[in-house]
């Protein structure tokens, strides 16, 4: 593993003022941050949301996907709580990049689903690794997880990396008439648990 901390800042957002952490990955040339509020490396289990980017939603505000309500609902909980953790990993189309995930989109204009456009493009349904969580959280001296997802597999990926996910906060957000398949394929096709 090839990540390492670079730096890190004040962040003040609508909902409270992070702290922003900036880590960077030699081998891939992605940058991940961590957004953390309160004190987070006192042995206590801390409320985290581990977010895969997704420029659409997130920036863009696209109502095709759940992506940018989890994250601002994320964001609003950390600031509500006084403490946690957002791990905001450059993953964009769960791996398989902006460009592309325009192409799978294009597709599922046409009818393919969200897995079934990754696959048309040649990709697995889903790309993402989440072994660099376990670098970011060790150096915030953290080890125990409350976690913000309706994805089993995240919870899988940071307990193999030897975290203790003491429970799953189940985090259903941004439900809409345009996401109404995507999300149903997402518990269908991926395992979510909606």
């Amino acid at each position: 593993m090839a990540l390492k901390f670079v730096e890190s800042a004040k962040l003040p957002t609508q909902w409270a003022e992070f702290t922003i952490y900036g880590f960077e990955d030699d081998h891939t040339g992605k940058e991940h941050i961590a957004l953390v509020l309160g004190d987070v490396a006192d042995g206590q289990p801390v409320d985290m949301r581990m977010h895969s980017e997704c420029l659409t939603g997130d920036a863009m505000f696209s109502m095709r996907c759940d992506c940018g309500p989890q994250l601002e609902a994320a964001l609003k909980h950390i600031a509500e709580e006084g403490r946690g953790i957002v791990l905001y990993l450059r993953q964009e189309g769960r791996g398989i990049g902006l460009i592309n995930k325009i192409k799978a989109y294009h597709l599922q204009d046409n009818g393919a689903d969200t897995v079934e456009a990754n696959e048309q493009l040649g990709f697995d349904a889903d790309l993402r690794e989440y072994d660099i969580a376990h670098v970011m959280l060790s150096h915030l001296q953290v080890n125990k997880i409350r976690l913000m997802t309706n994805n089993p597999r995240k919870v899988s990926a940071l307990e193999e990396q030897g975290l203790d996910v003491v429970e799953r906060l189940p985090w259903k957000h941004g439900e809409n008439p345009h996401n109404s398949h995507y999300l149903s394929t997402k518990a269908g096709k991926l395992g979510h648990i909606l």
